[in-house]
């Protein structure tokens, strides 16, 4: 009895040294293995990983962030940046939130990559050195993760194998955009071209000292559409025009247009300004009925042309309550600036005959903006230019600002011809692939520059070096952009950039363009020579 139970305890205390051993072994299986299949749980794709539901991350190699749409002209990219890795490149990011739940921001975002795209062969088709590689940034929806993203890019710009020299895109004037653009350019040291933000707090003051070390634009500030929509249509009344306003927090896009809106304007005080706050930029909420509230007081006013500093979803819905308010033969114009040029891309075929209305010969509201280019412009112009040659004293030539953006912009459709197969189809009209297109090959030109300088070491300059060539291009190294001469100020700032005037044409549902609007009132000077004093 008593060998049994001393086997017994034997046995007991065996199984126990066993259980604890197993226990150990897997804990220290689960040390080793778990976090390592937890991250790759947790991995989108190489660089990228799951934060809040979306893909966070940098990544050059084709992933499409879960956006279907954007897969061709991703693995166009990834096929560029592959067929360039053997000679002396750097790295360019276009940084901007890739997963948009709408259909009309999945096509806009298209658009900008595909612009990126085309900037990056037609630089990397020169004979120039070095090459640009192009990796896709996502700081999530209203880059509310761009803290991540920018610690990926330092490391980025650190490394000898990424050498990171320019950040681009940035498509939303928001107060985490300025935040990340601010930590790119003064803390880091990485320079940014800004091709699509227009608001003015993302931009360096041409007298005072600089809000961003290292930061070049492509895009007027809204200040400066306002002065070109102002010269373009000319002084008018007061009371013929009404401010409409959204008033969301941290929107400085908007807030910025609001400011360049509110103009000194001859004549008696028109309508007060007339504020309504949107939900978030692409929800509408209940600002349908402020609209029609609004619509209402202004058909008691006598403005006739309404300044709208709103995002495309809202100024939409405004457009469509105006034409909806019973107001005899009143017809409006709304203007607004640049973030409007995507706006079609909202519309439906109701919409359209809401905007017509009965009348056969004048919609009931057409919408007017400052787009920063549009694929008419130029021809257009040029035109004009030769019907007003046969009524004067004739010229020997074009002048060189209409006819260089024009045999640029040829050249961005014939690339645009041959490319689609591989990146999908294209489309100009809305000028977001030509304005991207124009900003990765002003980065280009500044790489460039950067490298074939003196003093330079090496096929690949530091990035300070590239910060350093946006004062150098202007004159002799203007920039033939599709959407314009591109002559950067020392703030870093495109002198006297024309926009295009652009407007909904509810009869042909399109985009007609109207002509083209200066800040200056006249024309960039001849070889884009910008002058000490700038507006």
């Amino acid at each position: 009895m008593k060998d049994w139970l001393y086997r017994t305890f034997l046995l007991n205390r065996l199984r126990k040294a066993l259980s604890a051993a197993g226990a150990v072994a897997l804990l220290l299986l689960g040390h080793l293995f778990v976090p390592d299949a937890l991250d790759r749980f947790h991995r989108c794709a190489d660089g990228v990983r799951e934060i809040d539901a979306e893909c966070i991350g940098v990544n050059g190699s084709g992933y499409d962030f879960g956006t279907p749409g954007i897969g061709k002209v991703a693995d166009a990219v990834a096929a560029e940046n592959r067929r360039i890795a053997s000679v002396p490149h750097v790295t360019v990011a276009m940084m901007l939130p890739l997963q948009p739940a709408s259909r009309a921001g999945q096509d806009q975002l298209r658009s900008d990559l595909q612009g990126a795209y085309l900037g990056q062969r037609r630089a990397n088709q020169t004979g120039e050195l070095p090459k640009l590689r192009l990796v896709l940034a996502n700081p999530g929806s209203g880059y509310r993760h761009q803290e991540e993203v920018v610690d990926r890019l330092a490391e980025m710009a650190r490394s000898p194998r990424h050498r990171l020299r320019a950040v681009t895109g940035f498509n939303l004037s928001l107060s985490e955009t300025e935040a990340a653009i601010d930590r790119l350019t003064n803390d880091l040291g990485i320079p940014v071209l800004a091709s699509r933000v227009s608001a003015d707090d993302l931009a360096n003051d041409e007298t005072g000292p600089r809000r961003f070390d290292g930061l070049a634009r492509v895009i007027p500030t809204n200040g400066r559409q306002a002065d070109a929509l102002a010269a373009f249509h000319g002084d008018l009344p007061d009371r013929r025009t009404v401010l409409v306003t959204d008033t969301r927090p941290n929107d400085i896009y908007v807030a910025s247009l609001a400011d360049a809106f509110r103009r000194d304007e001859p004549g008696r005080p028109g309508p007060k300004d007339q504020e309504f706050e949107s939900p978030s930029l692409d929800e509408a909420g209940s600002t349908g009925n402020d609209f029609s509230l609004i619509g209402h007081n202004i058909c008691q006013s006598e403005a006739e042309v309404v300044y709208f500093a709103g995002r495309p979803v809202h100024l939409r819905l405004f457009a469509l309550k105006l034409a909806e308010v019973p107001c005899g033969d009143r017809h409006y114009t709304v203007v607004s600036g640049s973030g409007a040029a995507t706006l079609a891309r909202y519309m439906d075929e109701g919409d359209w005959r809401t905007l017509r209305g009965d009348d056969a010969d004048e919609p009931l509201v057409t919408v007017r903006y400052a787009a920063p280019g549009h694929p008419d412009a130029w021809d257009a112009e040029l035109r004009a230019w030769r019907a007003a040659q046969q009524e004067g004293p004739s010229a020997e030539q074009p002048p060189a600002h209409l006819t260089q953006p024009q045999e640029e912009l040829q050249r961005l459709e014939e690339l645009l011809a041959r490319e689609e197969p591989r990146m999908g189809d294209g489309d100009l009209q809305d000028s977001r692939t030509m304005l991207v297109y124009d900003g990765v090959r002003t980065i280009a030109r500044a790489v460039f520059l950067a490298h074939s300088g003196p003093g330079t070491d090496g096929p690949v300059p530091p990035a300070e070096r590239v910060a350093a060539q946006w004062k150098r291009l202007e004159s002799q190294h203007r920039v033939y952009g599709t959407s314009g001469w591109i002559c950067l100020t020392n703030a870093g700032n495109p002198y006297n950039k024309p926009v295009a005037v652009v407007e909904l044409a509810p009869g042909d549902q399109e985009l007609a363009f109207v002509g083209l609007a200066w800040p200056e009132s006249r024309p960039q000077p001849p070889e884009c020579v910008v002058p000490s004093h700038t507006g």
